[in-house]
């Protein structure tokens, strides 16, 4: 429980100050740049004290344009492993509730951060999809996870279609993330961290215009997520949104 004690104080002792300064710093002057590149050092510190450390492969395949960042996701460290390795500001898909943190939701809230419901109604998929696009219109990227959850077992889960839908409608390119070595750091449903390393792959983007159908764009996706993933992990059945 070492590590995940680690991660917490440094995220309390060093995010409260950070939100103090830094929100207020936001919303007057309208520049959330500070308080973004503050936090994520913060992320990145945590992630350091907790002793996880990080094999990156692939960087240079991060392209100099708003795009999507889609990766596997097999534990509750993805988020703070991949977020501060990214060279530019970024929004994330993330649960409604989130927004609820007290100073945390409100950080996110000005990162624009996209609120998800999950109530399965087409339209409020929609409305996230609408946000995201004006997201990446402003010039930040999005990131997400397009399996929608975390997988218990690690194997690729099926993919959900609403970033692929935000993919063919703004025409954005897509980078693939595969990361494993998270899954045996922090299990889903466990608050415990062991130290470890994690490998982190980005893969060459994928171009929407380049496929006739959402289907196929996912599978193109699927396919280079899968690629660097070791075997276990690969999904029994392929499945397609």
């Amino acid at each position: 429980m070492l590590s995940s004690l680690t991660m917490l104080v440094t995220y309390v002792v060093l995010g409260l100050p950070a939100g103090a300064v830094g929100i207020p710093w936001a919303l007057l002057t309208g520049d959330i740049g500070p308080l973004y590149r503050w936090s994520m050092w913060i992320v990145r510190t945590g992630v350091k004290l907790a002793r996880i450390h990080v094999e990156i492969t692939g960087r240079e395949h991060i392209l100099a344009q708003p795009s999507i960042f889609m990766a596997n996701h097999v534990s509750n460290l993805d988020p703070p492993i991949i977020l501060p390795l990214l060279p530019f500001r970024t929004a994330f898909f993330i649960k409604r509730s989130l927004l609820k943190i007290p100073v945390v939701g409100v950080g996110m809230r000005l990162a624009g951060f996209i609120p998800v419901d999950r109530d399965g109604r087409l339209e409020s998929a929609r409305e996230s999809v609408q946000a995201a696009s004006k997201v990446l219109a402003s010039g930040v990227n999005i990131s997400t996870f397009p399996e929608g959850t975390r997988s218990r077992s690690g194997k690729l889960l099926p993919f959900k279609k609403g970033p692929f839908y935000l993919a063919m409608e703004s025409g954005a390119p897509i980078i693939p993330i595969s990361i494993w070595g998270s899954e045996h750091m922090m299990t889903k449903g466990s608050l415990r961290i062991k130290p470890g390393t994690a490998h982190l792959t980005f893969h060459s983007a994928v171009y929407p215009q380049q496929f006739a159908t959402r289907e196929q764009l996912a599978a193109a996706v699927r396919a280079a997520i899968t690629s660097a993933l070791p075997q276990s992990m690969w999904a029994e059945e392929p499945s397609q949104p």
